[in-house]
């Protein structure tokens, strides 16, 4: 397949005539001319530093070149984040680009009408989760297609190291090989060393490989000179409001402080727990503060309309958990407060890049409650289940099926829970268990089938206890975050200084 012979002053035209850009930002030109000449990439770039471009303007311009090939390029991109998907091909679609998404969100004849265009060559930009390679109807319409560029999204998923691993990644070496191991881009905004060289061998790409397998790294810093970066020791919720209340006020009203001038503009206050989160709408909504709330328990539908709300800046203050932020592209947020302390520097590095994607002056406040410690610490505890109880429910969801399909989810937790009922490990397991495809992800287990065998990770003991530590010390450099002198440098050593 020809790949476009394409010179910095000809991509920088494609760039103005379908983003309207005059430039690029650094590193995008040299990441998509190591592209256009068949070059594997890591990409670490922070939030809103311009990621998607390093592989939407080489999709395009690969089409663009081989308009008349047949079968016809097309650039497959893997993401986790089936909102953004919607998000990034509906502004794709704005510009005239070929772009579309397949997931769950569709029905079935949206699905079919979809697998048909691929096959018959109508997209050049394709997204997908990497679970949809497991449908067979999937796997045959894009056989009819030549995959020319592999950009992996949100890559980080696909490391054990990293913060949010995901199953369902680690199929994409065996994806790679059966795309013809086309040329590949990996973006995350977050990826310290060990990470980093896990995204790495999971490809079997390397820095110092052959040419072949030979991967460049480009990594131009995660410090973003427009954030203010503070921390507010607190006690309460009475300190914690009062903190909220000055920030938003700070921001909600223009005027000037010292030299500077502050415009009015929108925020996020994230908290961990819906629970809190509720108990602070009701104490805000008390003292005049308009506000939305955002969390993962609302209907879907209403989640869109408070999203809508806040994008437009008709509700320029949203309380939310970290259900709220994943394809959130609004240039103008101007701050994020943390309420609660978050559960390690890579979800809180993310977060924080919401605010000033336009490079202007940002405010990031962390309120520092001693106490918060105790809920991530519980949150920990939750997310890893020991072997023994991967074990015993992968055993029960075997050999008890007809009695969790009649008695639902409620009759296996007491079984593994012993009746406690805030006890989120078997939510763990479930979802681990769906995202290795040994069960469908429908938590009322009326239909519960288990269809594989328990992957050796989990029933390992040692590798249980390793995963709870590396997320221990992930929330312990969280703390000494809030204890650095230099908070800028602090960051810069997390993600860069080998460990």
């Amino acid at each position: 397949m020809q790949l476009p012979n394409l010179e910095i002053a000809s991509a920088r035209r494609l760039l103005k005539q379908h983003f309207g850009f005059d430039d690029f930002r650094v590193p995008q030109a040299a990441v998509i001319e190591r592209t256009l000449h068949g070059g594997h990439s890591l990409v670490i770039l922070p939030t809103g530093g311009g990621k998607s471009l390093c592989y939407q303007l080489p999709a395009i311009a690969i089409a663009e070149a081989n308009a008349v090939t047949q079968p016809r390029p097309i650039t497959v991109v893997l993401s986790p984040l089936i909102a953004l998907m919607k998000d990034q091909v509906d502004a794709l679609q704005a510009r005239g680009i070929a772009a579309t998404f397949i997931n769950s969100s569709l029905d079935r004849q949206q699905r079919e009408g979809r697998y048909e265009a691929v096959r018959d060559g109508k997209y050049c930009l394709l997204y997908v989760t990497p679970e949809r390679f497991r449908k067979p109807e999937f796997r045959e319409a894009l056989a009819h297609r030549r995959v020319a560029l592999l950009a992996i999204d949100e890559a980080h998923c696909i490391s054990q190291w990293g913060h949010d691993f995901r199953p369902d990644y680690t199929c994409i070496p065996e994806l790679r090989e059966a795309m013809g191991r086309p040329p590949t881009i990996c973006l995350t905004a977050t990826a310290t060393p060990d990470v980093q060289q896990d995204i790495l061998a999971q490809l079997g790409l390397s820095q110092f490989g052959t040419e072949l397998d030979q991967c460049q790294l480009f990594h131009e810093g995660i410090d973003r000179l427009n954030l203010s970066l503070d921390v507010e020791e607190v006690w309460g919720v009475e300190e914690k409001l009062a903190s909220i209340e000055r920030t938003v006020a700070r921001w909600q009203a223009s005027g000037t402080e010292g030299a500077a001038t502050i415009e009015p503009g929108c925020g996020i206050v994230y908290f961990t727990l819906i629970k809190t989160l509720c108990e602070f709408s009701e104490l805000l909504h008390q003292r005049g503060l308009k506000h939305v709330c955002y969390h993962g328990d609302l209907e879907r539908r209403d989640r869109k309309r408070i999203q809508e709300k806040f994008m437009s800046g008709r509700s320029p203050l949203v309380l939310a958990t970290n259900a709220f932020g994943m394809g959130i592209d609004k240039e103008d947020i101007r701050f994020v407060v943390h309420a609660d302390v978050p559960g390690s520097m890579e979800a809180y590095y993310q977060e924080v890049g919401r605010a000033g994607r336009d490079r202007e002056p940002s405010e990031c406040l962390l309120l520092y409650d001693q106490r918060d410690l105790a809920t991530q610490m519980e949150f920990i505890g939750w997310s890893n289940p020991d072997a023994d109880f991967y074990c015993r429910a992968y055993d029960l969801l075997l050999h008890e099926a007809e009695s969790i399909r009649a008695f639902g989810y409620d009759w296996l937790h007491e079984r593994l829970c012993d009746r406690q009922r805030h006890d989120r490990r078997l939510d763990t397991v479930l979802s681990m268990f769906a995202r290795y495809g040994l069960i469908e992800d429908e938590f009322d287990l009326s239909n519960v089938n288990v269809t594989g065998n328990l992957p050796a990770s989990l029933a390992d003991s040692e590798d249980r206890d390793q995963k709870r530590l590396r997320d221990q010390k992930k929330l312990y450099a969280l703390v000494q975050y809030t204890q650095a002198a230099d908070r800028r440098q602090f960051i810069h050593d997390y993600f860069f200084a080998t460990s």
